[in-house]
């Protein structure tokens, strides 16, 4: 018996020594040597070095003078993170959406777009399209006292292009030049 038990708890043993401490170790070792920043979090600092967010996770705006995130299913928190799983046609998401495209309505703009009033798949995108973002853009500037055109060229700033996909607008950089605009940084 002890033929079979021995080498078999020995494996055990060598492979979560190998699965559980020595693979996470070096993963953990090149992410931090080649990736820095990415691998501690993508953390955003203002002028006093406290952390304001991250760049990969969104946050919840309120107030007219802020940018608005998507929302989120799990109340942009990171442990609920993840969509409603509601149907299209589910009484209740009809209206959550109706409910917010009343809230992000403004008058002679048209429609609220979609990024304004559908949450992401895991219900943390911290981007918006430009034309989500664009939508914002006379609300803001108008409870900021800013011109439009000034607030204009912080979205067309703020607009990161990729190689894949299409182009994207990270709502706590924009908010953050907001707040340094305001500063006149």
């Amino acid at each position: 018996m002890s033929t079979i038990v021995r080498p078999a708890v020995s494996l055990i043993v060598l492979m979560t020594l190998i699965t559980g401490v020595a693979y996470p170790l070096v993963v953990t070792g090149v992410a931090q040597v080649a990736f820095p920043e990415q691998a501690n979090g993508s953390l955003v600092y203002d002028d006093q070095d406290k952390v304001r967010g991250s760049e990969l996770i969104a946050q919840n705006f309120t107030g007219e003078e802020w940018f608005h995130s998507r929302p989120s299913a799990g109340a942009y928190a990171t442990v609920a993170s993840g969509a409603s799983n509601l149907s299209p046609s589910n009484p209740a998401l009809a209206k959550r959406i109706g409910d917010d495209a009343a809230q992000e309505k403004v008058q002679g703009q048209g429609p609220v777009p979609l990024n304004l009033l559908t949450t992401s798949g895991s219900g943390l995108d911290p981007h918006l399209s430009p034309a989500a973002a664009d939508y914002q853009v006379t609300r803001v500037a108008v409870a900021r006292h800013l011109p439009r055109e000034t607030v204009q060229r912080l979205v067309a700033a703020n607009t990161e292009h990729s190689l894949i996909g299409p182009p994207v607008v990270n709502v706590l950089a924009l908010n953050q030049g907001l707040s340094e605009l305001q500063l006149g940084k």
